[in-house]
């Protein structure tokens, strides 16, 4: 199944690279709750900032 080619778009590619870069930078000395709850908190984050930019849906 192809996916679609709306995630292959190097505007969204490149933003969630860094963002995993970013998550392992920050995730280094802590434990795996507070790297999941980190994770959980960004991701939502993210999701917002997509709302709002897209018009909230």
């Amino acid at each position: 199944m192809p996916m679609p080619a709306d995630l292959l778009r190097p505007d969204i590619i490149v933003p969630v690279v860094m963002y995993c870069a970013l998550l392992w930078w920050v995730g280094r000395g802590l434990s795996w709750t507070a790297r999941l709850a980190t994770a959980a908190v960004t991701l939502v984050l993210i999701v917002c900032v997509l709302l709002v930019e897209r018009g909230w849906g």
